[in-house]
């Protein structure tokens, strides 16, 4: 089986909204509607699972069944506290539908990136299935500083070897489960993403390439952005 996990937990606090970032609205739609339907069209997916803030639910579901019908592919579930405890909840609801086994892949992607693209899904899936673990990301256009103390320059990394990581990023359900389960919790504190799990254990992760486009909506203003790509006509 194939998963798809659109994590859409977060509460958008730097975008000054009054609702959840992923349920504001571009092109007519809100933006967990364009991220979920990216999924649900892809051939390869069995179900969607959408992870949203807990009492955020009920009004996901009625709002996906608004938009899909109430499509028996769809999973709501609510979020944990951090980005991973979120994604566990995902696995969790994997395993509760009776399909964790060695060979489930799932595909994680941010809900507020709505511009992800049917060829990305898919190199996701053959990576996932060929190496267990891979992320997607896209070459550094810009010089990176290291800096100690947010005022200094400490180190200028060679930008040739930078790649700037986007979701979706994707693994063996099982496997992905088990090596967090292994962490301790002074390593989960640590983490930013899950593909650092898989390195923190010296498992190998692929690179999936990205796109420029594949934007995370994060600001006000990317909402300005987002419809631009609409009109360019480069979202689809």
């Amino acid at each position: 089986m194939i998963y798809a996990a659109v994590l859409a937990g977060g509460t958008g606090s730097r975008m000054g909204a009054d609702r959840p970032k992923q349920f504001l609205e571009f092109a007519g739609r809100p933006v967990i509607v364009h991220t979920t339907e990216k999924f649900l069209r892809h051939e390869e997916i069995d179900r969607v699972i959408v992870i949203t803030p807990a009492d955020w639910c009920s009004y996901t579901e009625d709002l996906l069944a608004g938009c899909f019908g109430r499509d028996g592919r769809i999973i709501v579930a609510a979020g944990g506290e951090t980005r991973n405890e979120t994604l566990m909840n995902a696995v969790a609801v994997i395993e509760q539908e009776g399909d964790l086994d060695e060979d489930t892949i799932i595909v994680t992607h941010d809900a507020v990136r709505p511009f992800v693209t049917e060829r990305m899904i898919s190199d996701n899936i053959r990576a996932a299935q060929e190496t267990g673990a891979c992320e997607t990301a896209f070459p550094a256009t810009d010089t990176i500083v290291e800096t100690d103390d947010g005022k200094m320059v400490a180190n200028v990394p060679d930008r040739s070897r930078l790649w700037m990581v986007q979701t979706p990023q994707s693994f063996r359900a099982k496997k992905l489960r088990e090596l967090y389960l292994s962490l301790t919790e002074e390593e989960k504190s640590v983490l930013t993403d899950a593909a650092r799990i898989y390195i923190m254990k010296g498992e190998p992760v692929s690179i999936v390439r990205g796109d420029s486009t594949n934007i995370k909506i994060t600001y006000p203003g990317d909402i300005q952005i987002a419809e631009a790509i609409i009109n360019m006509g480069s979202g689809q």
